[in-house]
């Protein structure tokens, strides 16, 4: 009997996602940490999608399935959490809203469900209480990736928390992002991360016998949509020089802040160790274009009145964003299709999802 590679990826399943899906399930939800492991070496990024409006992720997997690649998807602490964040999803919502669309797309290739910026920004008890309780959430949920983002703090004590809350993680051999230098948003100063900053960080982190499979710096990009005249700007060189230095470890660069990057510096990303691209604002963009547009007027007023970025008025709005007609759901998803199919090929990730099967099983 012939027992396919398409078996032999599900099989791959943690335990956890197994019970939890079911045992007809086919849907192919992964532990990136096995991802990670097996193309770190290909020049290739696979896109993490920031998807705050669920609108455009069967999209998303239309191109995936299409172009036979691998994306993970993903929330922040400040857009998902056990209180649902700005975008009005917990944990919970979040991995039934993405299991719902891939079972309903059909989604046969392999993605990952990210805890992105499990942001800690101090020392304080109840700020590590609160990254612990989200980290509890989210493997409650289902999710099979975590991003902890202690980088707000200093060096040492980046480390310190970083392991302290990766322990589940590490010891269900999950897959684990680490981040040091503050990547900032858009209209800010950046601090350029250091190759000594990153050595030093990585190096006591393994120590501690935290091993990440990535990890985030600031290379001079921005959370968020770029300002008008502000410049795009990203040092490929430095990222070059510090995934040189980390490799050995099995580290790669995960890059933050891609949206409003032209596509062709994007194709140059996977040159420079960077295995993983956050996507985020673009999937926002492109479902404020497609929403009604009394709805869209309605978010822009609040967001005005209330002195906020327009993203905060997700979880204000939620319901009738949800909501919806068919009609605009169409348009949503026909415009993240196309654009998930460029960053896919920027990103060299066609037939990623074949290439992984080769590495794992050959």
């Amino acid at each position: 009997m012939v027992v396919t590679t398409e078996i032999k990826l599900l099989d791959l399943r943690p335990d956890y996602i197994k019970e939890k899906l079911g045992s007809k399930s086919k849907v192919c939800l992964l532990n990136s940490h096995d991802i990670f492991r097996a193309i770190r070496d290909e020049k290739v990024i696979i896109m993490a999608c920031n998807t705050r409006i669920k609108h455009v992720i069967p999209g998303i997997m239309r191109a995936a399935e299409e172009l036979d690649s691998i994306v993970m998807f993903e929330l922040a602490k400040s857009e998902g959490n056990p209180d649902g964040g700005y975008t009005g999803m917990t944990p919970d919502i979040f991995f039934d809203t993405v299991i719902s669309y891939a079972e309903k797309t059909g989604l046969s290739k392999p993605f990952s469900i990210h805890g992105d910026h499990i942001t800690t920004k101090n020392t304080s008890k109840e700020e590590i209480e609160s990254s612990k309780k989200l980290i509890e959430a989210e493997l409650k949920a289902g999710y099979t990736s975590f991003a902890i983002d202690s980088s707000f703090n200093e060096l040492e004590d980046n480390i310190l928390i970083t392991t302290q809350l990766a322990q589940p993680i590490v010891e269900l051999g999950l897959g684990l992002e680490v981040e040091v230098g503050e990547v900032k948003s858009a209209g800010q100063e950046a601090v350029i991360t250091t190759v000594e900053e990153a050595t030093t960080f990585i190096g006591g982190l393994w120590k501690n016998r935290v091993k990440p499979d990535l990890l985030a710096i600031n290379n001079g990009s921005k959370h968020g949509n770029y300002l008008e005249g502000e410049k795009i700007f990203i040092d490929l060189d430095r990222t070059k020089e510090i995934y040189d230095v980390i490799r050995d470890k099995g580290v790669c660069i995960a890059q933050h802040g891609i949206t409003g990057t032209p596509m062709h510096l994007v194709g140059k990303f996977a040159d420079c160790g960077i295995r993983k691209g956050n996507v985020g604002t673009e999937w926002q963009n492109i479902a404020h274009k497609g929403l009604p547009k009394d709805l869209m007027e309605q978010m822009k007023k609040w967001a005005g009145d209330n002195k906020k970025d327009i993203k905060f008025a997700t979880k204000v709005f939620v319901k009738d964003i949800n909501s919806i007609s068919e009609k605009y759901q169409k348009v949503i998803e026909q415009d993240a299709y196309q654009t998930a199919c460029e960053f896919i090929r920027a990103f060299r990730a066609e037939k990623l999802a074949s290439k992984l099967k080769d590495k794992l099983f050959k």
